[in-house]
């Protein structure tokens, strides 16, 4: 029994080339927009003005400097291996491609911790929003309908209730679904203009909030480090606040990677999936500290730990007509993520029903809308569910850690092929690959061993639920295992 067997890169190139059962409708700017849309979600809108009070003060930009950074070096790694295996299933089908068919499972089985996961997560998000929204403008959402079950919800009229399960939750996962299975192209559209509501609703607050920046509210740009009975605490101001506060923020970032599950449906994926991906995270980093400088600019950083801070800072800048755009570009933000993070669960999972990992229904595509319809709508069903009657607790820690295990297998498998096949033709080579590569890797790491020792010990569930399924069916049914 070989765990390690691996698939061809040169074999993988001829089946991507030869398999049109996915459309191919995207191009550059639909994968950029994509990028985007998985990037910029309740991050910008939250994590600013959290960071900056309890972290960073002020230098909050450095923090969101370095994220970026750090991501970037896990993007070209990315680009290179998108470009040159055009392939649905992201870090998943690299892994196999280098390291082999057990840890190629292994990151496929993560993945769900972030795409689906991160779904159900980002969901429970969007409820929360689009009840206020809903609220400002004279709709009232049954408390009773609002939240996870068992929770306690304030209602309109002042009274409490508890919920019986999140129905806005399952509404906007049941929409987004729905979409997936009608069409690749129809989503990227779709995509393409809440994307653009949300960018344009940044943009308006960066534009008309610039001129109430004081800055005198920059001054101390990193504060002094938090002391307590006698002894610095790490984390809290200082350059260690700064380096915590990127460790934070970095989370923002997450969902680049999920335009490189989209190659099998890009027009020209050699040359685009490299300006997606790289570009969608250049564009957010600017736009995250450009944000984060205005914000910090106008009000003392340690006003600024509250839900809503960006609103907040909309309100003090005299643009209290604002607040209620903000709030709408909040939930466009999180319903492109939605989006983008079904889209990224459903590839993967049809990939790796094509290698025999999973039963041979999970790839079937529809005749029709040629988009891999069972599992998009088994996918939807499942993460409808849990957005029902989860709360959000610890799941964006799981959603964290699978990101970032992906990132780490993703930048030791460039390595790994630069040196096992050296002389492939690759379109877009990641610069300096010997700095990047160890960088995307050890940075990765470095934020994983940040997070707490319960998310490592689900993790390690989880991990024990894939490997039981594997060696149960995918071992005996891999197609490798089973080549003559």
């Amino acid at each position: 029994m070989d765990l390690f067997r691996r698939k061809s890169v040169t074999d993988l190139q001829t089946e991507a080339a030869s398999d049109h059962s996915l459309k191919r409708a995207l191009s550059a700017l639909n994968l950029t927009a994509l990028g985007i849309g998985a990037i910029i979600g309740t991050g910008i809108f939250v994590l600013t003005g959290t960071v900056a009070a309890l972290n960073s003060g002020p230098a909050v930009v450095l923090s969101f400097a370095l994220a970026g950074v750090a991501s970037i070096f896990a993007a070209l790694c990315y680009s290179e291996f998108a470009s040159l295996v055009p392939m649905a299933g992201s870090a998943y089908t690299y892994g196999y491609a280098t390291l082999g068919e057990l840890i190629a499972w292994i990151i496929g089985w993560d993945l769900v911790l972030e795409y689906a996961l991160g779904a159900v997560t980002v969901a429970i998000g969007w409820s929360g929003y689009v009840v206020s929204f809903l609220h400002d403008i004279g709709i009232n959402v049954p408390c009773s309908l609002s939240a996870a079950r068992g929770v306690a919800v304030q209602c309109a009229d002042g009274t409490t209730a508890t919920a019986i399960f999140n129905l806005p939750a399952v509404i906007i996962i049941g929409l987004v679904t729905t979409l997936l299975v009608i069409g690749i192209k129809e989503s990227a559209n779709f995509n393409n203009v809440i994307v653009m509501v949300k960018v344009a609703v940044v943009l308006l607050f960066i534009i008309f909030a610039a001129h109430a920046i004081n800055p005198a509210n920059w001054h101390p740009f990193i504060p002094e480090q938090t002391v307590k009975d006698g002894l610095p605490v790490a984390g809290e101001f200082g350059v260690s606040g700064v380096f915590t506060g990127a460790a934070i923020v970095f989370f923002a970032y997450i969902g680049f990677d999920a335009v490189s599950t989209a190659a099998q449906e890009a027009k020209n994926p050699q040359k685009d999936m490299p300006i997606g991906i790289i570009g969608s995270l250049l564009i957010c980093t600017v736009l995250y500290i450009l944000v984060s400088g205005i914000a910090t600019g106008i009000m003392s950083y340690k006003e600024l730990n509250v839900p809503d801070p960006i609103a907040v800072v909309a309100d003090r800048a005299g643009l209290g007509w604002m607040s209620t755009l903000i709030k709408l570009g909040a939930i466009a933000g999180l319903s492109s993520v939605i989006l983008v993070m079904l889209l990224g669960q459903s590839r993967v999972f049809y990939s790796m029903a094509r290698d025999g990992l999973l039963p041979p229904f999970v790839n079937k595509v529809h005749p029709r809308f040629q988009t891999p319809y069972l599992t998009s709508i088994v996918t939807g069903v499942v993460v409808a569910f849990f957005a029902a009657i989860l709360p959000i607790r610890d799941a964006a820690s799981l959603v964290s850690i699978g990101t970032l295990l992906a990132f780490v297998i993703v930048s030791i498998g460039i390595l790994v092929l630069r040196v096992r096949e050296p002389n492939l033709p690759r379109v877009f080579k990641t610069p300096w690959v010997w700095f990047v590569a160890p960088a995307g890797a050890v940075s990765a790491l470095y934020l994983m061993k940040s997070l707490p020792p319960v998310t490592w010990e689900r993790l390690a569930i989880w991990f024990v639920i894939g490997m039981i399924i594997y060696f149960s069916y995918g071992v005996r049914k891999s197609k490798l295992a089973n080549k003559v």
